[in-house]
């Protein structure tokens, strides 16, 4: 197996008990972190100086609905009801397979290129075996890591998540597949009965897979609490947006174990209500991010990161300012918090945290290094700083299991011209299906 040797950045490796931001040399070996030290020496290894660079785990994108990417832009003036229903009231019948895959490779191969080398793709828009292969192939052919939490369109609240459909994934195309696992995107206690949140939940727990379901505002339904009589919500559960839950429902959520992922770009901007960042800080829990849908927004975690700390640092300030009368003195929320944000915490809520979201010897060489000697970013004084400050043009390379996927600034990845064309061509079909928005196309 290959071995590469890094020397000269500095690395944040998100471990506990470790420096922010230290000198040390990275050994990869295969598609695991085989030494972080000083002055490694590996004889038989490639070389490669990084210095000025920063590394840093790869960046987890907890939460994206990668089947939306031909349609990006297009609803960046919609709000969230109208975003339901010129979507997923119009558009999802007219998904082919083949619109399934041009997004998911596409959008995959953009997550890396952005430096997210793990992704949760929501995928509720799996109308049949063929369409979910197609999205799963997608993600194959890019070679992101990646949780494939398969759904379907929206459904009577009687009708149950299609599990022989999960087995045959389990059983088939997911099989074999070192990168990519699988989990259940559910529509979850507040969009299905009683009855039928418990079964769903259930099946996923006999199965030992991720369920991931939405909560935007609203009272909770039955559901919710049927499931907690059942003592079915764990670690492997997990809330997207969350938001206006009730403090008591969030208190016992994470005692259980609960994670949670905010999209704060998009629930800022589409009307889903306040990111339950707060709530989380204050019980000593912390949230995962993700970017939703690129038909919104910008498909960049780190941008979601910056975003969800200043959002947060808004509220506290204000608040602070109410109760005091005077300006806080320190920042309620700090850059490091942040950027755990964005790669611990988002491993743990798609069940890998075993395997990704630090550097530490024996974890995925899953690793992003940012060219910190552009002037956006020169001279780099704080480096955790610096990484939230970054963009995609000093994103210069990218790492996934051991494999450079993107180096020199540029995606490794054949065909990029005729990908774009055949995702242009998806996009405008799809656009068209969407009669009350043919206008904008």
């Amino acid at each position: 197996m290959s071995r590469t040797l890094l020397r000269g950045a500095q690395v944040i490796t998100m471990a506990p008990g470790r420096p922010d931001a230290e000198h040390v040399d990275l050994l990869v070996d295969g598609d695991r972190i085989a030494a972080v030290g000083e002055n490694i020496e590996a004889s038989d290894a490639e070389v490669i100086d990084f210095s000025g660079r920063i590394v840093i785990p790869g960046l987890v994108n907890a939460h994206l609905h990668t089947w939306q990417t031909a349609l990006r832009s297009a609803g960046a003036d919609w709000t969230l009801m109208e975003y339901l229903t010129h979507l997923h009231g119009e558009c999802v019948r007219h998904y082919t397979p083949a619109d399934m895959h041009i997004s998911n490779l596409a959008g995959a191969l953009n997550q890396i290129n952005c430096g997210t080398t793990t992704v949760g793709d929501w995928c509720h828009n799996a109308l049949s075996p063929e369409h979910a292969d197609a999205a799963v192939e997608g993600l194959v052919q890019a070679r992101i890591r990646a949780v494939f939490l398969h759904g379907t369109p929206y459904r009577s609240p009687e009708t149950p998540h299609p599990l022989a459909e999960i087995d045959r994934l389990l059983d088939g195309p997911v099989r074999g597949h070192a990168l990519l696992t699988l989990g259940l995107a559910l529509q979850g206690p507040q969009y299905s009965s009683p009855e039928t949140a418990v079964a769903d939940f259930r099946a996923g727990a006999d199965r030992g897979l991720v369920v991931s379901m939405h909560q935007s505002g609203g009272e909770l339904s039955p559901g919710w609490e049927a499931v907690r009589a059942s003592g079915l919500f764990s670690p492997l559960t997990n809330v997207v947006h969350g938001a206006e839950l009730p403090n008591t429902w969030i208190e016992m959520l994470v005692a259980s174990g609960v994670t949670f992922t905010t999209t704060p770009e998009n629930e800022l901007g589409q009307g889903h209500g306040t990111p339950v960042t707060g709530a989380l800080l204050r019980l000593g829990a912390a949230p995962s991010l993700g970017t939703d849908i690129d038909t919104a927004v910008p498909g960049k975690v780190l941008t979601a990161a910056r975003i969800a700390l200043a959002h947060q640092r808004s509220i506290d300030h204000a608040q602070y300012r109410k109760t005091t009368g005077m300006h806080a003195h320190t920042a309620s929320v700090t850059a490091g918090q942040a950027l755990a944000w964005a790669t611990v915490e988002g491993a743990k809520a798609l069940g890998l945290a075993d395997r990704v979201g630090r550097i530490e010897v024996g974890m995925q060489a899953d690793l992003v290094a940012v060219d910190a000697r552009a002037l956006n970013l020169w001279p780099a004084h704080d480096p955790v700083a610096t990484v939230l400050h970054a963009d995609i043009a000093n994103i210069e390379a990218v790492m996934v299991a051991g494999t450079w996927r993107k180096r020199d600034h540029a995606l490794l990845a054949p065909g990029l011209g005729e990908l774009r064309e055949r995702l242009r061509e998806s996009g405008q079909r799809l656009l068209h299906s969407m009669g009350s928005v043919r206008s904008h196309t």
